[in-house]
C-alpha cells in the first residue's frame, strides 16, 4: 500500500485509534471523527464481531451504520472462536480498502490486545497440548511462584531473566511454550509480524471517564439493552446449544440473563449482576490501558 495513496488528518496522521473502557463514549467520538474526515470505522472489539450479539455488545446501530462505513462488526457466528490471527488479517483487508478509497481508518474497540498487536505484530507461537497446559497450570497452582521460576530457570535461562519470580501466570506460560516447543518464548516474540499500523504514524486516544460517571454510563446502558431486547437475543443464542466455553457464550450479561430465562433468579437480580459484572471488567480494561498504553493521549470524557 503506497503512502501516496493514504489519507490523512490534518495533523498528518494516516489512522486514528480509540481505546476505552466499556460505555467510555468510543463509538460516539468514532463516528464524528468519521463523518469529519471521510474515515471508515473498524471495530476492534473482540465481542462485537459477533452477530448474534448486536444488543449486549453495544454495536453500532442501523442509523450509525448508515451514515459512515463501519467494518468487521457482526460478520462472526457465535459458534466461531475468533482470534486476534484472524482480527488482524481481516483488518489487513479492510486497510487495504480504506487506503483505495482514500478514507481514514478509525479502529475503536475495548480490546487492547488487538491495539497491541495491530501496532506491535503479533507473535506466531503454535498451539501447546491440553495435557502440558494442565500439567505446568496445576503446578503453578500447588507451587510458590518462587519454585516455578526456579524451574524456568533451568529450561529458559532468557525468559526467567525477563519476568517477576512472583509472577506465576506468565512464568507458567513460559514454560508451556518451552516444553511444548523446545524454544523460547522469547524467540518467539523476536519473530513477531510486523505491525499493520505504526504507532508514531497513527493519533492514539485512551477515553477515561471518572469512575462514578463510568459506573453510572454502564447501569444506564445495560438497562437500557435489556429493554431493547437483550432477553430475546440471550434466548435465541442459548437456544443453539453452544459450548459454554465459547467466547460468545462468555459474553457479560449472557449467563445472568440465561439464568433469568430459566427461572433461577427474578430480572432485577440478573441485570444487577451484569452491572457489576460490566463494571470490574472496564476497571480490567483501565488497568490494561495504564500499564501497555502510556504514552497514548488520555482523554476525560
Amino acid at each position: 500500500m503506497g503512502t501516496e495513496t493514504v489519507r490523512r488528518r490534518e495533523n498528518g496522521k494516516s489512522a486514528v485509534l480509540i481505546a476505552g473502557p466499556t460505555a467510555s463514549g468510543k463509538s460516539a467520538l468514532a463516528l464524528s471523527l468519521a463523518e469529519a474526515d471521510n474515515g471508515v470505522i473498524i471495530n476492534a472489539d473482540s465481542m462485537q464481531v459477533y452477530r448474534d450479539l448486536r444488543i449486549l455488545t453495544a454495536r453500532p446501530d442501523e442509523d450509525e451504520t448508515a451514515r459512515v462505513p463501519h467494518r468487521l462488526y457482526g460478520h462472526v457466528d457465535a459458534s466461531e472462536p475468533y482470534s486476534v490471527g484472524r482480527w488482524l488479517d481481516d483488518v489487513k483487508n479492510v486497510l487495504d480498502e480504506a487506503a483505495l478509497a482514500r478514507r481514514l481508518p478509525i479502529l475503536v474497540g475495548g480490546t487492547g490486545l488487538y491495539f497491541k498487536a495491530l501496532t506491535e505484530g503479533l507473535t506466531e507461537i503454535p498451539p501447546i497440548p491440553e495435557n502440558v497446559r494442565i500439567y505446568w497450570r496445576d503446578m503453578a497452582a500447588a507451587e510458590p511462584s518462587e519454585a516455578l521460576h526456579a524451574k524456568l530457570a533451568q529450561l529458559d535461562p532468557e525468559m526467567a531473566e525477563r519476568l517477576n519470580p512472583g509472577d506465576a501466570q506468565r512464568i507458567a506460560r513460559a514454560l508451556e511454550v518451552v516444553t511444548a516447543t523446545g524454544k523460547s518464548l522469547a524467540a518467539f516474540h523476536e519473530e513477531a509480524s510486523r505491525p499493520l499500523i505504526d504507532p508514531e504514524d497513527a493519533e492514539r486516544i485512551v477515553l477515561s471517564p471518572e469512575r462514578p460517571e463510568l459506573h453510572r454510563r454502564i447501569e444506564a446502558r445495560f438497562r437500557q439493552m435489556a429493554e431493547a431486547g437483550a432477553l430475546d437475543e440471550v434466548a435465541a443464542l442459548t437456544a443453539r446449544n453452544l459450548d459454554p466455553q465459547l467466547p460468545a457464550m462468555k459474553a457479560i450479561g449472557v449467563r445472568p440473563l440465561a439464568a433469568h430465562l430459566s427461572g433461577a433468579c427474578d430480572l432485577e437480580a440478573a441485570i444487577s449482576r451484569s452491572v457489576v459484572e460490566t463494571r470490574r471488567y472496564a476497571k480490567r480494561q483501565l488497568t490494561w490501558f495504564r500499564g501497555q498504553m502510556g504514552d497514548w493521549d488520555w482523554r476525560e470524557v
